[in-house]
């Protein structure tokens, strides 16, 4: 099969897009240059936030995400990826404006939780509200085991964090301690359903598996392009 180019709607946040291109390459068999996938990417931190979005209180990012599908399919991607949990709840507006498929991070994170019974789910308010991991857990037969408001407003702090670009051992900990919660209630594994939350929570911090959505959805991008895996 043909190899194909991934399209990536970055900048969501920046340093997740630049994680997530390296475990694209980190995931690929290479060694030469020709070996690796090609990805263009549209690195756009200017999306209006997601989180105020989902609140009411923001912009609606639909349309400039969108805009930036559109301009990556026109530049010759085959597919289209995006490496934030949250965005997906906008993901209608890109499917509409474009030809070619978004696959979708919450899907493959799921279906890599599909050994597990109860799913702990590490992630930010609008993904959340949006019920994004619910529904696909659901549809999976797999059960949601949540985080409490607390821990949520806990959690939107540490990931704000990352993104200021603040890497101190103590916001990894703070994670590690709302995965702790979530195992403590029940949780056979923990599913990292936020980009940022993998720059600081590495798998050998918890008792119990991690779920990085950002990983997985770097080997399915890999996998896509080097025709190894279908297309929906």
């Amino acid at each position: 099969m043909a190899e194909k180019t991934a399209g990536v709607i970055g900048g969501m946040g920046p340093d997740a897009t630049v994680d997530f291109m390296a475990k694209v390459i980190a995931a690929t068999p290479a060694g030469k240059d020709q070996d690796h996938v090609r990805l263009l990417v549209d690195q756009n931190p200017k999306v209006p936030d997601r989180q105020a979005a989902r609140a009411g209180k923001g912009e609606n990012p639909g349309p400039a995400m969108a805009a930036m599908a559109k301009g990556l399919e026109q530049a010759g991607a085959d597919f289209l990826v995006m490496p934030c949990n949250t965005a997906h709840a906008f993901a209608q507006p890109v499917r509409d404006a474009v030809s070619i498929p978004l696959v979708s991070i919450i899907d493959v994170a799921v279906d890599a939780c599909r050994q597990f019974e109860a799913i702990g789910v590490l992630t930010t308010p609008g993904c959340l509200d949006a019920g994004l991991y619910q529904e696909a857990l659901a549809k999976a037969g797999l059960a949601a085991v949540l985080p409490d408001e607390a821990e949520v407003t806990e959690l939107m702090r540490l990931v704000a964090a990352i993104k200021a670009g603040d890497k101190d051992k103590s916001i990894g900990r703070g994670l590690q301690s709302l995965a702790g919660a979530l195992v403590d209630r029940g949780a056979q594994a923990i599913v990292a359903a936020c980009t940022e939350i993998p720059l600081a929570l590495t798998s050998d911090m918890l008792d119990v598996p991690l779920v990085s959505s950002t990983d997985v959805l770097a080997e399915v991008t890999v996998a896509i392009a080097r025709g190894a895996r279908p297309l929906d």
